[in-house]
C-alpha cells in the first residue's frame, strides 16, 4: 500500500470513528473544543505511524488511547486538573496492562457517550445555525469547508459559528449527559429539529445552483440512525428515521438529466429507491407500535401514502388530507397550512384548497415564503385562472434563491401565456 493510499484509509477511519472518539474524550476532559482538538491530534500522530506499522486492527482503540496521552500532556503543560490527570494515567495503565496492542475495543459505553454528544452539540442554549454547524463537524465529520459550502456561507462565518458554539458550551459549565423528564423531552426536539433542518436542506436547497444536496441527506440519515439505536423507545426518532428515509427514496427521481427540479407527480418512481422506502416503513411500524402520533411520525405517515402508491393516480389523498388535518392541531403554523391546502386541492379540488390557502396568505411568516405564490400559482392553473396564476409564478421567481427553482417557476409561469 501507498502512502498515499494510506493515508485515504486513515482518513476514511477516523471519518467513521471521530464521532465515537469526541464523545468518549468530551465525557473525560468535560469540554468538547478540547475533546476536537485531542482527536485531531490523535489523527496527526495515526498519519504518522500507520504508514510505516500499518493500519492497527482497532483503529478506534488505538486513537481513543493515543488522545488519552495527550489528554495527559495537556494537563501536564498547564500544572491543571491534578485530580483528572491521575485518573487519565490510572485509565491507562489499566488498558495498556490488558491490550498493549491497542486491540481492546473502544469504551464500553461509548453509546451512551455519542447520546450525550448529539445532546451537547444541539443544545438549546445554542442559535438553531450553530447547532446545525456544531452537530455536522462534531458527529457528521464534515469540514468546516463543506459546512461552509453545503449552507452557500462563507468559510470564515461558519468557522467563527463552530468557535463560538463551543465557547458557549464551555462557559454555560453543561453537564455532560443526556437529560431527564421534561428537560431530554425538550433538548430532544431540539435535537431532532437539528436532524431535519440539515435533511430538508440536503432534499430541496434554499439557494445556489443545485436542486439537492444528497451528502447533508446522508448525513442526517446516519446520526438519526444512530441516535435511532441509541433510543430505540422514542416514538418520534423512529418516525423522524422514516420520514428521511422515505423521503431520501425519492433524491434521484427529483432531479433531471440536466440537475433541473422534478416535481413529485412528475417523477417517474421506478427511480425511488426501494430499499430507502422499506427501511422507511419499518421505522414507520416501530414507531407506530410505541404510539408515534407526533409531527415527525405523521409526516412519516404521509410520506407513506406516497411511497406505496405505483402510480400519482393511486396515491390516497383522502388520507393524506385527514393527516394533514391531525398535524395542524398538533403543530400549527402556517407552513402546515399552505401543505394542507395542496392535500385538500388534490383530494377536494382546487377551490378547497384555495380556501385554506387565502386563509394564512396574510401571516408574516409567509410574507416572504416563495413556497406561497407557487402553490397559489398551481390552484389558479387548476381553475383556468392563467393571468393570476403567471402572476403568482413569476413573484415565487423573485422570491427564491435557489436558481434551479427559479428556472422552474419562470417556466411555468411562460406556460401561462395565451397562445398567439
Amino acid at each position: 500500500m501507498t502512502d498515499q493510499q494510506t493515508h485515504r484509509a486513515i482518513e476514511a477511519v477516523f471519518r467513521i470513528e471521530q464521532a465515537r472518539l469526541i464523545a468518549g474524550l468530551t465525557r473525560i476532559v468535560r469540554d468538547v473544543g478540547l475533546a476536537e482538538e485531542l482527536a485531531q491530534d490523535a489523527l496527526i500522530v495515526a498519519l504518522n505511524h500507520w504508514p510505516e506499522g500499518g493500519v492497527p486492527r482497532n483503529p478506534g482503540a488505538w486513537l481513543m488511547q493515543t488522545a488519552k496521552r495527550r489528554a495527559i500532556d495537556y494537563f501536564r503543560r498547564n500544572k491543571m486538573a491534578a485530580r483528572k490527570l491521575d485518573e487519565l494515567g490510572r485509565d491507562l495503565r489499566e488498558e495498556e496492562s490488558t491490550a498493549p496492542d491497542f486491540d481492546s475495543p473502544l469504551d464500553d459505553d461509548v453509546g451512551d457517550d455519542l447520546l450525550k454528544l448529539i445532546f451537547t452539540s444541539c443544545h438549546p442554549v445554542l442559535s438553531p445555525e450553530a447547532r446545525v454547524a456544531l452537530t455536522l463537524r462534531l458527529l457528521g465529520g464534515l469540514t468546516t469547508e463543506e459546512i461552509a459550502r453545503a449552507f452557500l456561507a462563507a468559510e470564515p462565518t461558519i468557522a467563527q459559528r463552530i468557535v463560538r458554539a463551543k465557547k458557549s458550551l464551555a462557559e454555560a459549565g453543561l453537564p455532560f449527559e443526556v437529560p431527564r423528564g421534561a428537560e431530554r423531552a425538550q433538548r430532544l426536539g431540539s435535537v431532532l429539529e437539528v436532524l431535519y433542518l440539515i435533511f430538508n436542506e440536503g432534499y430541496s436547497a434554499t439557494a445556489g445552483d443545485d436542486w439537492t444536496r444528497p451528502q447533508l441527506c446522508e448525513e442526517a440519515m446516519r446520526l438519526g440512525r444512530i441516535l435511532a439505536g441509541l433510543a430505540p423507545e422514542e416514538p418520534e426518532v423512529q418516525g423522524l428515521v422514516a420520514l428521511m428515509e422515505i423521503q431520501a427514496s425519492r433524491l434521484r427521481a427529483r432531479v433531471g438529466p440536466g440537475g433541473e427540479p422534478v416535481l413529485l407527480l412528475d417523477q417517474n418512481r421506478a427511480h425511488w429507491d426501494q430499499i430507502l422506502i422499506r427501511r422507511g416503513l419499518a421505522a414507520l411500524e416501530r414507531a407506530e407500535a410505541l404510539g408515534g402520533n407526533g409531527p415527525y411520525a405523521l409526516q412519516a405517515a404521509i410520506a407513506a401514502c406516497h411511497a406505496r402508491a405505483r402510480r400519482p393516480d393511486q396515491t390516497d389523498w383522502d388520507r393524506i388530507a385527514m393527516l394533514y388535518d391531525t398535524l395542524a392541531i398538533v403543530v400549527p403554523s402556517p407552513v402546515v397550512e399552505l401543505n394542507r391546502a395542496v392535500a385538500h386541492t388534490m383530494a377536494f379540488g382546487p377551490a378547497n384548497g384555495l380556501a385554506i390557502l387565502d386563509a394564512v396568505a396574510d401571516d408574516p411568516a409567509l410574507r416572504n415564503y416563495h413556497l406561497l405564490p407557487s402553490v397559489r400559482g398551481d390552484f389558479l392553473v387548476k381553475l383556468g385562472r392563467l393571468g393570476e396564476a403567471r402572476d403568482e409564478f413569476e413573484r415565487a421567481a423573485s422570491l427564491t434563491r435557489n436558481e434551479r427553482e427559479r428556472i422552474l417557476l419562470l417556466d411555468r409561469a411562460a406556460a401561462c401565456q395565451p397562445a398567439v
